[in-house]
């Protein structure tokens, strides 16, 4: 690289540096606390994980997700609903929009009175993530690449981080999952 380039190239990063100092200084730094379990597909059986947190699920489950298709885990949230738990789901439009599985999933949650919300302000509403009990000191957090989908269980390489007892984690989680809910449109068949 010439002696032009690397000047041009660490004045940006100056500039760069100088305005992204500002930005991290607002966001929190929590402390490690609870229990921190971690999966990966296809080896582990994250699907089953997944599963077992919401069965778990005391008071309230909310999904952030990019795409939901999975049976397994949509009949867990159904039950989780039936049992008296606060169940709400959030989704992308767009792939709810191109995906059957998708939209029959959608419509069997809301028959059974889970509130679902369609993201349609992003070019990819790409979140995955459930948080369970997030007002409690159980509160867990669900996040990572997985997308809630068969494929992702058993055709890709996936990973999810599952943060237990972390209500100031849960918090942070359930904020920003509560932005997202009012940007969004209530899904009705």
């Amino acid at each position: 690289m010439s002696r032009h380039g690397a000047g041009t190239l660490a004045s940006l990063w100056l500039a760069f540096a100088s305005t992204g100092a500002h930005a991290d200084a607002a966001i929190p730094v929590f402390v490690a606390q609870g229990e921190q379990q971690v999966a990966f597909a296809p080896w582990d059986d994250v699907e089953g994980l997944i599963v077992k947190v919401i069965r778990g699920a005391e008071t309230q489950v909310l999904v952030h997700a990019y795409l939901l298709t999975s049976k397994k885990i949509a009949t867990t949230l159904i039950a989780a609903r039936r049992r008296g738990i606060d169940v709400q789901v959030l989704v992308d439009s767009e792939q709810v929009a191109k995906t059957p599985l998708a939209t029959e999933m959608l419509h069997e949650m809301d028959r059974a009175g889970i509130p679902v919300w369609l993201e349609t302000k992003y070019q990819n509403a790409h979140n995955k993530v459930i948080v369970t009990d997030p007002a409690t000191s159980k509160a867990t957090v669900v996040t990572g690449s997985y997308n809630f989908t068969w494929t992702a269980q058993h055709r890709n390489a996936e990973n999810i981080l599952v943060s237990r007892r972390n209500p100031a984690l849960a918090s942070r989680y359930t904020s920003n999952w509560e932005r997202h809910r009012r940007e969004a449109v209530l899904y009705k068949k």
